[in-house]
């Protein structure tokens, strides 16, 4: 009983961990790469749809990348998606590609990812807290409905304890390589 939710609450972390890399991935730090473009939401006929979805996105140069759409109709809309992005990019459709200049990052913008980031690591540290708070309470639970023993709790509350801290130190490495990548010109 104690390993399921030893197990679930592994699980559950991890995917935050997920969350929280594809979150790291959308932060500029002034070279293209494809997950730049990865949080961008394309109106497609009236549907929200991730731009991976419905285009293809290429890096021809480092401060390049470029927008091949599936549907040639929807080119305006992509356009208009990632100009309206929190991303500060500028695209210009060229026929068929839309072409996506990525800007040399200024200091003062630098130091603001930085900030993003941190916070970002901070609000995924609170959500490992609380996964671990829930999966405690769940055996808490079970030691008070006497299906575990007080030593089984304690063990299972130490290897939540343990799990936790390892998650807490992989986002902390996450947000050092971000903010160190981000400061690096």
């Amino acid at each position: 009983m104690d390993n399921q939710i030893h197990s679930d609450t592994k699980k559950k972390m991890d995917h935050s961990i997920e969350m929280f890399k594809t979150e790291l991935a959308s932060v500029r730090t002034g070279r293209a790469h494809v997950g730049l473009l990865a949080q961008v939401s394309v109106n497609y006929y009236g549907t929200p749809t991730p731009l991976s979805n419905i285009a293809q996105v290429h890096v021809p140069d480092p401060q390049t990348l470029t927008v091949t759409p599936f549907d040639k109709a929807s080119l305006k809309e992509i356009e208009k998606s990632i100009r309206e992005s929190d991303l500060g990019l500028n695209p210009s459709a060229d026929g068929s590609v839309i072409r996506v200049p990525v800007p040399v990052l200024t200091q003062e913008r630098r130091k603001d990812l930085v900030k993003h980031v941190k916070k970002a690591g901070e609000d995924c540290k609170i959500v490992i807290r609380n996964i671990r708070r829930d999966g405690n309470e769940k055996l808490k639970k079970l030691e008070k409905d006497k299906q575990i023993t007080q030593d089984q709790e304690r063990d299972a509350q130490e290897k939540i304890q343990e799990l936790t801290d390892h998650h807490v130190k992989t986002i902390d490495q996450m947000v050092q390589a971000k903010e160190k990548e981000l400061m690096t010109v």
